[in-house]
């Protein structure tokens, strides 16, 4: 069970990493990346960070706790002080956080870029699946977890991963999303895959599943069409449909229907809120715009400026009531743990997967220049995984 890419859940922390923890994983970091870099080069590293299980256990191994939300923040954290000055000798580059900081990813990469003289091409398109992966993660997975940490590791050749996490106050749980340059495809249809987390949400609007291809295609038309039109659809929408149930929280055990009248469609799921109708100026503006401009498809219809969650939920609607163009309300998280459980819960454990990661972090660990009692007790933690 190889995964590149995906998605984990985890409980929602609070407090800060004590600074002597921190300096630690900052320093056993570097150690580790030096070896990983030497032995199978700065491409491999940031291919082996989207696999959200490896990402996992690179963070146990240097010592945070393996099932907390800061786990996202903190390694990502000290792997970026971890790089800070190598970044030349080892060609990795890691750019955004947690937060603010989330929001200069754009400019850190720009900045990279001007440093080591790479096409303005590349830098862009650095720049763009950046952006892209925040958006498709926000907007089109609707599954009820507000990003609020988005980091962009990158190398010279043009290799990338992203790792964002979101959060679900309600539930109290964090969600992390992991994707890989390579195994990205599509960045609109199903761009995550070997997705592990704790629990699937009820109800998720997922408008990156294949199944959601037609509510994709239709969309897009509904905006190439013309602006009357859309409006005519969305009039007749709003005179013909039942009482709008106002949703706490997408995705959570709150979270209610919306009962429609009048269609021979069953629709019953659909995670419209009441502000969908209520801000229909501010939809009107961004419906409009994309009609000027008559996007050629999904994804460039999901990259035009103003589109979010609002806009491609009231798009959706339309192209399911009207049309019978249905999404997926598939949560794309499914349940599962990183190497299976021994009472075979959710499924037997993969000992093959298993002893291959136990022996990678081996040897990695018996590679770092580390004093000898601080490599035993490594090798001490990896023993009683095996």
């Amino acid at each position: 069970m190889q995964l590149k890419r995906g998605i984990a859940t985890f409980t929602l922390d609070t407090g800060v990493c004590p600074r002597w923890l921190f300096e630690r994983m900052r320093r056993l970091a570097r150690s580790l990346i030096e070896v990983v870099v030497e032995e199978f080069g700065p491409d491999e590293f940031v291919r082996r960070l989207a696999d959200p299980v490896w990402f996992q256990s690179l963070g146990t191994v240097l010592a945070f706790d393996w099932n907390a939300s800061g786990l996202t923040t903190t390694l990502t954290a000290a792997l970026k002080e971890a790089v800070r000055g190598q970044e030349k000798n080892w060609g990795i580059f890691i750019c955004g956080g947690k937060g603010r900081t989330s929001r200069k990813t754009p400019e850190e990469i720009a900045t990279w870029g001007a440093v080591e003289g790479l096409p303005e091409s590349q830098v862009s398109g650095l720049i763009y699946h950046s952006r892209m992966a925040a958006k498709v993660d926000s907007a089109l997975v609707q599954d009820g977890f507000q990003i609020y940490h988005h980091a962009f590791f990158f190398t010279r050749s043009g290799a990338w991963t992203v790792v964002q996490q979101g959060m679900n106050q309600s539930s109290q749980r964090a969600r992390r999303y992991h994707w890989f340059s390579a195994k990205v495809t599509d960045l609109v249809c199903e761009p995550h895959a070997g997705i592990i987390s704790q629990g699937t949400n009820r109800v998720c609007l997922n408008l990156t599943a294949r199944e959601s291809e037609r509510t994709r295609a239709l969309s897009t038309e509904l905006v190439r069409a013309s602006y009357q039109g859309l409006m005519k659809d969305l009039r007749i929408l709003r005179r013909h449909t039942g009482p709008v149930s106002r949703m706490v929280a997408v995705g959570s055990e709150k979270a209610e229907t919306v009962a429609l009248e009048l269609f021979p469609v069953e629709f019953t799921q659909h995670p419209v809120m009441e502000e969908d109708f209520a801000h229909s100026r501010y939809l009107k503006k961004i419906l409009w715009e994309l009609c000027q401009v008559k996007p050629g498809s999904y994804e460039q219809l999901v990259a035009l400026p103003g589109v979010g969650p609002r806009t491609v939920r009231a798009l959706s609607l339309v192209a399911e009531v009207l049309y019978g163009a249905a999404p997926s309300y598939r949560d794309p998280a499914r349940y599962s743990f990183a190497h299976g459980g021994k009472d075979g819960t959710p499924y037997p454990v993969d000992r093959v997967t298993y002893d291959q990661s136990i022996a990678f972090f081996r040897e990695v660990v018996r590679r770092m220049r580390l004093p000898a009692g601080e490599r035993r007790r490594l090798e001490q933690k990896l023993g009683k995984a095996g």
